[in-house]
């Protein structure tokens, strides 16, 4: 009885195109997938796409301004905004929203407030004695990019509203609160006092760059 043995000689090459085929048929996968994913992104029959097809920005007015902006408070504020039913519970209708609130109020002096008399001069030009109104407060201005809803919790009814009504999620009574919060810390805060002061050295400042050599800045409250 004989046995047939295959040759080293043989089994090598065997061994060599079966590599070559598994190598080629790897980068032939890798080839496939890459291909796939960029004819997927180019398609991308799932993206969106934007287009901007706002109008032209229309200028309706002009005005004059008179006004010296003395100083800016930065407020930030956490408004937790809490609805309830009357005989639900929470879990189905109700809702809670954390929001933080970031932004500006200007302090500024109004001088068209200023009487006819306001500016008096000695003879000599040498002493000035001027009459400002006190500051004012502008409405608060919430910068977005740092005004966000921290944590929301809704009920089940709520989240129903808003999967229906389409417009999910409307801050408008958010920033109309922490606007108001923000304007009332600016009324208790120092600010009006720190724009009066500014104005007394900036009016100062600018009169004696005139050649006056005594300014006196008062507001038309005072004696």
């Amino acid at each position: 009885m004989t046995t047939s043995r295959t040759a080293p000689s043989e089994v090598v090459p065997g061994r060599r195109r079966r590599w070559r085929y598994l190598a080629g048929l790897l980068v032939l996968a890798v080839l496939l997938v890459v291909g796939g994913r960029l004819a997927w992104t180019w398609l991308n029959p799932l993206g969106e796409q934007t287009v901007d097809r706002s109008q032209p920005v229309l200028l309706e007015s002009i005005k004059d301004l008179s006004r010296f902006e003395a100083a800016t408070g930065n407020f930030q504020v956490v408004v937790d905004l809490e609805k309830d039913a009357n005989f639900l519970p929470d879990a189905i209708k109700g809702s809670r929203t954390l929001f933080v609130g970031a932004g500006g109020v200007d302090a500024y002096i109004d001088f068209s407030g200023m009487a006819a008399n306001g500016v008096t001069v000695s003879e000599d030009r040498r002493e000035a004695t001027i009459r400002v109104p006190r500051a004012q407060l502008e409405k608060p201005n919430l910068d977005n990019s740092r005004s966000y809803v921290f944590a929301q919790e809704r009920g089940l009814f709520d989240r129903v509203q808003d999967f229906l009504s389409g417009s999910p999620g409307d801050q408008r009574e958010l920033y109309l609160l922490a606007e108001k919060k923000i304007l009332e810390a600016a009324v208790a805060s120092d600010l009006r006092a720190r724009a009066d002061a500014n104005t007394k050295t900036m009016l100062s400042g600018m009169l004696k760059s005139l050649g006056f050599t005594k300014v006196t800045v008062k507001f038309i409250d005072e004696p």
